[in-house]
């Protein structure tokens, strides 16, 4: 989509749902996941997706990329994969005799980094400056990423042969980890149905997918999100859920105040989705476990007693004194 004139925010609200029901026509059954991720791009965060194969994950980005009108890359990421097959390298050119750049697959809108776990730090390190700063750099020189630019990355919760545990400094990078469950019998026929009827999950615009929205709109949603208000009882809140993690005695360690920044963006994000011209407690709430579930630590102690971090984080919810 090319360049459209300013928009109003309402406007921009109705394009965003429109996406979703863009979504809708590929993806059965993950209304969750397809929020987060849009909360995502507002906020100008990354996601970690987790569920078994099958659920989906990769056709979600695929399709949201698609309603979007943004470019997508997908990378599959294995044990031999080096960073230079991620953000590019030099390259020589024997016609020119010289070394020239060639782009690697984060130079993307949307960067689908399927099973993250199974590449060694070393590779999976080299997302790390591409997610924070939004650039690479290679033989001394920086290289913007487009814009908008989020990595989502996909990762299996139950297969622990021949992965590597993703570094609690990369784990802090993605805004949002969301979680995609098995469907239930109803969603799983509609499923079914949808492919017994000729439904192609390579074809998206053969499933009648159309873009409802640009990049120059997507900018423009982010800087309206980012403009939603926020009042100090409201902030003080945040920071008191963010030190509740660190004290409780199950947790080993808390969450940072980069989680603490990222609770905040991406309450703004669901705020502004709601029309609301500032943050509640509500909408602090409804984003605690997708924003800060990846953050923490358990005590081994804990997790050998079966203490899930969603519960600490409920727990927590329920005991941090709401501002009124």
């Amino acid at each position: 989509m090319t360049d459209q004139p300013e928009q109003t925010p309402d406007q921009l609200r109705e394009a965003l749902g429109r996406v979703r029901t863009e979504v809708a026509k590929a993806v059965v059954g993950q209304d969750g996941a397809v929020t987060g991720l849009i909360v995502a791009l507002l906020a100008k965060g990354h996601v970690l997706l987790e569920g078994v194969p099958g659920v989906a994950k990769t056709l979600l980005v695929r399709s949201l990329s698609h309603a979007l009108s943004l470019d997508t890359k997908r990378v599959q990421f294995t044990p031999d994969l080096m960073p230079g097959d991620v953000t590019g390298s030099l390259v020589y050119d024997a016609k020119s005799g010289d070394f020239e750049f060639r782009e690697g697959p984060v130079f993307t809108n949307i960067l689908l980094a399927d099973e993250i776990n199974r590449t060694p730090p070393k590779t999976q390190s080299a997302l790390l400056e591409a997610m924070e700063e939004r650039q690479i750099s290679v033989d001394g020189l920086s290289r913007a990423l487009p814009d908008p630019f989020l990595v989502a990355a996909t990762m299996n919760p139950i297969e622990y042969e021949g992965t590597y545990t993703l570094p609690e400094a990369q784990l802090d990078r993605f805004m949002l980890k969301l979680v995609l469950d098995l469907p239930p019998r109803d969603t799983e026929i509609a499923v079914l149905q949808r492919h017994a009827a000729g439904f192609n999950p390579r074809d998206l615009t053969g499933a009648g997918m159309t873009a409802a929205l640009g990049a120059s709109e997507l900018r423009q949603a982010q800087a309206s999100a980012a403009a939603v208000g926020a009042s100090p009882d409201v902030l003080a809140y945040v920071v008191d859920l963010a030190r509740a993690t660190r004290q409780s005695p199950s947790v080993k360690l808390g969450v940072s105040p980069r989680g603490s920044t990222s609770l905040l963006a991406s309450a703004k994000a669901w705020a502004w989705l709601n029309g609301s011209p500032a943050i509640t407690p509500d909408h602090v709430q409804a984003m605690v476990l997708p924003v800060l579930r990846h953050r923490i630590q358990l005590r081994p102690e804990a997790e050998l007693e079966g203490v899930s971090v969603d519960s600490i984080l409920r727990s927590i919810l329920s005991q941090v004194q709401v501002p009124i």
